[in-house]
């Protein structure tokens, strides 16, 4: 079985989540938007299928690399991830991510297998904590503490037993504030009780100072972890911050370097519980190695990010990651409304607050080619 073609589709759709200066999501008015289909196609007419990823990456770059290409063994993985040092500014993780999971859902198709199983398949389903939008200014959304204590009140009542936490960030004028975002987790703790997990996903460049009176306080509330607070290339942060909470502390989420970043801050000891996703290390084969890596050192592995590929992972690994990071959520946002290019969500949660991986081969998505095809450019 080899690769025959490679094919990205554009097509469109109506959002109502819009980005502000600094990427972050929130809600707004209803917006044409646009989405990318991978297609991998073999010469025995199995196609592997992945949603986002860069077209121009995948079509000047990784075709090139795939195309004649036999399915096992995938080679041609690490050619890319040679081609990427010194093309890095078009060969992203994000575009290997793409290529990665494609290449997955293909062989769980030829092999009538779904990934996690494929992988090892040490649970079928996970549970989800909430992870809300950042902080925003939007009347009845996510603009004061109390608001997020109602928004963590809906979500217990949902079944979610765990809730996370982002903070205000700019561009909002008056943000980062340690202080205000204390005091949104202060009022969530006080909301729901003592039985639900709660963290915490602040500003990412706050300084040493204000980092760690973040982690005393939520000390005090009896948090699961707080994700990084300060920018992870300063290393040397990470381990004074560890050094001074027994609060756990959770990193490193974008920093480059795949396997051999999450190996330094593990033998630094930069961070409590290591962490990363399909869409920040290039894809299920580089994230597996990573929780092998884990594995190794008894230290947890929380995944970063929703979506069906790391959904899979987390149901073929044999250590935690606890938790599947369901969102990112907001008062105004139906999350359990399947987007319209598949036919259900890839990661539905009972009332129980579990999340289910598909059976189905390969990624296991129920995609809607009829909208697609009728929606594309």
């Amino acid at each position: 079985m080899k690769v025959v073609d490679v094919i990205t589709e554009v097509f469109h759709y109506k959002s109502r989540v819009v980005r502000d200066a600094d990427g972050h999501g929130h809600p707004g008015p209803e917006r044409d938007a646009a989405q990318t289909l991978l297609r991998i196609v073999t010469d025995e007419g199995i196609e592997g299928c992945c949603f986002g990823g860069p077209v121009d990456a995948i079509q000047r770059i990784a075709r090139s690399a795939l195309i004649g290409e036999a399915l096992l063994p995938r080679a041609h993985l690490k050619r890319l991830n040679v081609w990427q040092r010194l093309r890095i500014g078009v060969l992203s993780d994000k575009a290997l991510c793409a290529v990665d999971l494609a290449l997955w859902d293909l062989a769980g198709h030829a092999l009538n297998q779904p990934i996690h199983r494929l992988l090892g398949a040490y649970r079928d389903k996970v549970r989800a904590y909430a992870s809300t939008m950042c902080g925003d200014e939007l009347p009845g959304g996510l603009d004061t503490p109390e608001a997020y204590a109602d928004f963590a009140e809906q979500c217990k009542e949902r079944g979610y037993t765990a809730f996370k936490l982002h903070g205000w960030m700019p561009p909002i004028a008056w943000a980062p504030d340690a202080r205000r975002d204390v005091a949104a987790c202060r009022a969530v703790r006080q909301r729901v009780g003592d039985g639900m997990a709660l963290m915490l996903d602040p500003f990412h460049y706050y300084s040493r100072e204000e980092a760690l009176y973040i982690g005393r306080e939520l000390e005090k509330l009896d948090f699961a972890w707080m994700e990084e607070p300060m920018d992870e290339h300063s290393t040397a942060s990470y381990v004074w911050l560890t050094e001074q909470l027994a609060l756990p502390v959770c990193g490193p989420e974008t920093a480059e370097g795949k396997l051999q970043t999450r190996a330094e801050w593990i033998v630094q000891k930069a961070s409590d519980i290591s962490r990363g996703g399909v869409w920040d290390v290039g894809g299920i084969t580089p994230l597996m190695k990573i929780a092998h890596l884990c594995e190794a050192f008894g230290v947890s592995l929380e995944i970063h990010g929703n979506g069906v590929g790391n959904l899979h992972a987390l149901c073929a690994m044999p250590i935690p990651g606890a938790y599947y990071e369901r969102g990112l959520l907001h008062p105004f946002l139906d999350y359990d409304q399947p987007p319209p290019w598949l036919h259900e969500a890839v990661d539905p949660m009972d009332s129980e607050g579990w999340v289910h991986v598909s059976p189905r081969p390969g990624l296991g998505m129920n995609i809607n080619f009829d909208y697609i095809r009728s929606h594309t450019q």
